[in-house]
């Protein structure tokens, strides 16, 4: 977490900015002079300061890691290229789904989706919700349009207009509660102008930050907006990824085995307000995702 830190020289205040992180067993600490008097934009100074200390950290990993993608992207035959995305779409459809509450287990999402075999005594609703995500993922990827309000809409309503007809598509005019989060999302009258702050946030920062960070704080922002009824995580995580798949990086993944963690940083984040514990889990996730890229 940044601090802001005032240090007394004589009748002299001085402001600092500090972080304290642990790196290899040791605590490091980083400090930024801020001046003599505290600035306004106090806000927007912390989020460059991390920027800056993460720049140091992952983000030079992460372009060699997009840089190696694009190489092996280039060597690789169209045919087995269509094979590697559709082997993604099928995990990223059973895990996204999954940690929703999907019955459906890899194998049987797998024969849906490949071969459009319909597993037996299984919910028609989560046999739809595959189909239809995959079918989403696929229109995300060609996509030309930027993220702004009606693209979220867009994909909410191409994913739940077979299943959840009365919400598809429709911000909440509802209070809704997480189920096991001690995060309480916010009041329905809050919402349309959290979002309008939202993407005045992506349209200004959306060709300064760094992608990877980008793509984190869409995730975590919009899941904490939680502007629907029912599939925050799913639209999240896909807008996660349109934000990736854009900028040319490998998309990523979440695990349904690893989600503990997952909800975990997100719900630190959202009680604390510090964007900086989901950050961390997301950039270590994604390092160990596609550290195959750094070992060519």
């Amino acid at each position: 977490m940044v601090a802001i830190r005032k240090k007394t020289v004589g009748k002299q205040t001085y402001y600092y900015l500090e972080h304290s992180f642990r790196e290899k067993g040791r605590v490091e600490k980083k400090e930024k002079y801020l001046g003599k008097t505290l600035p306004q934009n106090i806000e927007e100074l912390k989020q460059q300061f991390i920027s800056e200390i993460y720049r140091d950290k992952w983000f030079g990993l992460f372009d060699k890691i997009k840089e190696e993608y694009s190489a092996q992207e280039k060597r690789t035959p169209p045919s087995a290229r269509e094979k590697e995305l559709e082997n993604f779409a099928i995990r990223f459809t059973y895990d996204t789904n999954r940690i929703e509450g999907s019955t459906l287990t890899f194998r049987e999402t797998s024969l849906l989706l490949e071969k459009g075999i319909t597993p037996n005594a299984k919910p028609l609703r989560d046999v739809k919700e595959a189909e239809a995500h995959r079918k989403v993922f696929y229109e995300m990827l060609d996509y030309k349009k930027e993220l702004s309000l009606d693209t979220v809409l867009y994909f909410h309503k191409k994913l739940f207009e077979d299943t959840k007809k009365d919400i598809a598509g429709k911000i909440r005019q509802h209070q809704v509660t997480i189920a096991g989060s001690k995060f309480t999302p916010p009041f329905p009258a809050e919402v349309y102008p959290l979002l309008m702050d939202f993407f005045r946030w992506y349209r200004k920062n959306k060709d300064k930050m760094h992608p990877l960070e980008l793509a984190a704080l869409v995730h975590l922002k919009l899941v904490t907006i939680h502007p629907f009824a029912d599939g925050n995580g799913r639209i999240s995580r896909l807008m996660m990824n349109f934000v990736l798949n854009k900028h040319g990086f490998p998309m990523l993944n979440i695990p349904y085995e690893k989600r503990a963690g997952y909800y975990s940083s997100l719900e630190r984040s959202q009680i604390k307000k510090d964007e900086i514990i989901f950050l961390k889990w997301f950039f270590k996730r994604y390092l160990k995702e596609h550290t195959k890229y750094l070992k060519e």
